[in-house]
């Protein structure tokens, strides 16, 4: 056993395991530990979110903060097991896949608090970070069918998984409120992890969907998303400055990624959910169960700032903001494929 936790300790340090913010052996701080899935800190959307969210707790409060980047799904749970060896008071797993290995350590480790965002548990010790990415993603699929000149806009997943598919039903309804004639083209990256991780193929659906009409694409796929940023920039911009081709953001605010490309991003604030479950760890709050983050609690939404404030009509906006009251009145009903 030791020699297990021994590799696992120098995978740690191998996968880019940055050092804590305070001496490790202080223990007058609560240990708080984040592994990221295979995408990485610097994904610009989902674990990138997860990282601002520590960063600001390390920030605000008194904590011990490391972060693990395994490189590789064999790499998380030993990972994980490191991290709960060294008794961390609080460990986060970024990912839906992390779920199961989540489980597994924290039964080992029943004093120790887990969280996993996105993935659900009825472990105890572990929270369940959920986001009600479906009505989010209902805006901006409105924001879209108000903006296309052709009547087709794009979706490109990355898993071809229930999850993702809460993202594109959404999207759907929401274009589809505004136009019912609307063509919605979906493709995913792949089925299995390397699907978050491949932006040559995100850019190649981009490429195939625009190539079929489609001159709005919500990408929510990670860091293969990126590569539907470098397509829709490929085509550049009208003589009136405008772009052709526009790019919808996801999870973080990605609008600056490519400046005026962007329509516009479905803000799925990770950063604000792992946040509070460290800010509960450290207040000794219970931090097991399920938490759920919607648009009545600001945990999802879409961004709107200096870099897409001139693309999106006052008109657009209004429809938008009073689509959003009406989903939170319960007037508004948008599916959850994962309720299906």
């Amino acid at each position: 056993m030791k020699s297990i936790l021994f590799a696992a300790m120098l995978a740690m340090a191998a996968a880019g395991c940055r050092q804590p913010t305070y001496a490790e052996d202080d223990k007058s701080r609560i240990h708080v530990g984040i592994v990221f899935d295979i995408g990485g800190r610097d994904d610009h959307s989902f674990n990138a979110a997860a990282w601002e969210g520590v960063k600001r707790a390390a920030r605000d409060m008194p904590i011990v903060l490391r972060d693990v980047e395994p490189g590789d799904p064999t790499s998380l749970e030993p990972a994980m097991r490191a991290l709960a060896e060294r008794n961390y008071d609080l460990i986060i797993g970024v990912g839906f896949s992390q779920t199961p290995l989540i489980e597994a350590v924290a039964k080992d480790y029943p004093n120790i608090s887990f969280a996993v965002v996105d993935g659900f548990s009825q472990v105890p010790n572990v929270a369940s970070l959920i986001f009600k990415e479906h009505e989010g993603s209902f805006l901006v699929g409105m924001i879209a069918a108000e903006t296309t000149k052709t009547g087709t806009v794009g979706f490109i997943g990355g898993m071809d998984i229930p999850l993702i598919h809460k993202f594109a039903v959404g999207y759907e309804e929401g274009a589809k409120t505004v136009n019912p004639n609307v063509n919605v083209i979906q493709n995913y990256i792949g089925v299995t992890d390397s699907a978050w991780n491949d932006p040559v193929k995100g850019k190649e659906l981009a490429r195939t969907q625009i190539d079929k009409g489609a001159d709005v694409i919500f990408s929510a796929a990670g860091n293969s998303g990126l590569g539907a940023f470098d397509a829709v920039e490929q085509y550049g911009k009208d003589a009136g400055g405008r772009a052709k081709k526009f790019v919808i953001g996801v999870d973080s605010n990605q609008n600056w990624v490519k400046p005026g490309f962007v329509l516009t991003s479905m803000v799925k604030r990770v950063d604000n959910a792992v946040y509070r479950i460290v800010q509960d760890r450290v207040n000794n709050k219970p931090v097991g169960g399920v938490h759920v983050y919607g648009l009545e609690n600001e945990g999802i939404g879409y961004a709107l700032d200096e870099y897409n404030k001139d693309l999106i009509t006052d008109k657009t906006i209004r429809s938008v903001d009073e689509a959003k009251r009406r989903i939170i009145a319960g007037e508004i009903k948008v599916t959850n494929a994962m309720e299906k």
